[in-house]
């Protein structure tokens, strides 16, 4: 006779590591690369989702799409996240500062309205269904219009080097 346990059985198989969806992904990586996982974690799939976290948010603290960050006394700076949609513009540039972070550049000459109706033009024919995109360039557009109205918005330029290769 078997008699009943009160403990649950482990349905097989290794433990979960995360209380979400998950699946299996290989990548190949440069020792260099391996050795700095390993300092994070011996497990490679945890310390690859502790950085990711740091470096993007993660599932309790989220980046924001559009960040205005202080650079001086009254002065804020537009971050945003990578856009596919934003580098289809001929005229801007994404200007990586960290991770998934960009300064915005305007190619010079460019009026900031012209930035306001590319916005608009690119939100008019993106599907619905493409939310973290529509959510970035409506709050970008936001971001640009509600300044420009109230003329407390203005460009400056950064130094770039055009580099051989």
């Amino acid at each position: 006779m078997r008699m009943a346990s009160s403990k649950k059985k482990h349905p097989g198989g290794r433990p979960k590591k995360f209380n979400e969806a998950c699946r299996p992904v290989t990548v190949t990586l440069p020792e260099r690369v391996l050795l700095l996982l390993a300092s994070v974690s011996a497990d490679r799939a945890k310390a690859i989702t502790k950085l990711a976290d740091t470096a993007l948010g993660g599932a309790e603290t989220p980046r924001k799409p559009v960040e205005l960050v202080e650079v001086a006394p009254g002065k804020a700076a537009i971050l945003v996240a990578h856009s596919a949609r934003l580098e289809s513009i001929p005229w801007l540039r994404l200007v990586e500062i960290a991770p998934a972070r960009h300064l915005i550049s305007l190619v010079p000459g460019t009026p900031i309205e012209k930035l306001e109706v590319a916005l608009s033009d690119l939100l008019d024919v993106i599907p619905e269904s493409d939310i973290n995109e529509r959510e970035l360039l409506e709050t970008l557009r936001q971001n640009i219009r509600t300044p420009r109205r109230g003329q407390k918005l203005v460009k400056e330029e950064i130094l770039i080097i055009e580099s051989a290769g």
